[in-house]
């Protein structure tokens, strides 16, 4: 039972890593080299995601500790986020945090309120963007 134990205790130590990172970082990159963008939506959206989570479990760690399930809770919610069956990343990106963007107008949004940064003639907050950082660059230099 002992040997069952702590084979038990170092898969639950590695799964978290795999979860959250390496599994991830393989997708990111078969991503990147696929001809499609719904697999980018899904792994921006997570790294975004991610991100978010490390930050805010980052300041609330004093709290968090006192939780001893709270890294069975992550490593359920990553898992979702993660497993391609379910898209969690991409879900709560397009159910939540592009509700925020929309409502607080900071999106790339067309006449109607959808965003088009996903589609080839929503270049316009791109080249924005670009014209914005070289005009601050070219300043720099000056």
């Amino acid at each position: 039972m002992g040997r069952l134990w702590t084979l038990a205790t170092h898969l639950h130590s590695i799964a978290g890593p795999v979860t959250m990172l390496l599994y991830p970082l393989y997708a990111s990159v078969i991503a990147i080299e696929s001809t499609t963008k719904v697999d980018d939506e899904q792994w921006l959206a997570y790294w975004i995601l991610y991100s978010f989570l490390t930050l805010t479990e980052m300041l609330l760690q004093p709290i968090l500790q006192w939780i001893p399930i709270w890294h069975d809770v992550k490593l359920v919610f990553v898992a979702w986020l993660v497993l391609p069956q379910f898209r969690g990343a991409a879900y709560i990106y397009e159910k939540f945090v592009r509700e925020q963007i929309r409502k607080h107008g900071r999106g790339g949004g067309g006449e109607n309120g959808h965003s088009t940064s996903h589609h080839h003639h929503g270049q316009a907050p791109k080249n924005k963007f670009v014209r914005f950082i070289a005009t601050n660059k070219g300043g720099q230099e000056a």
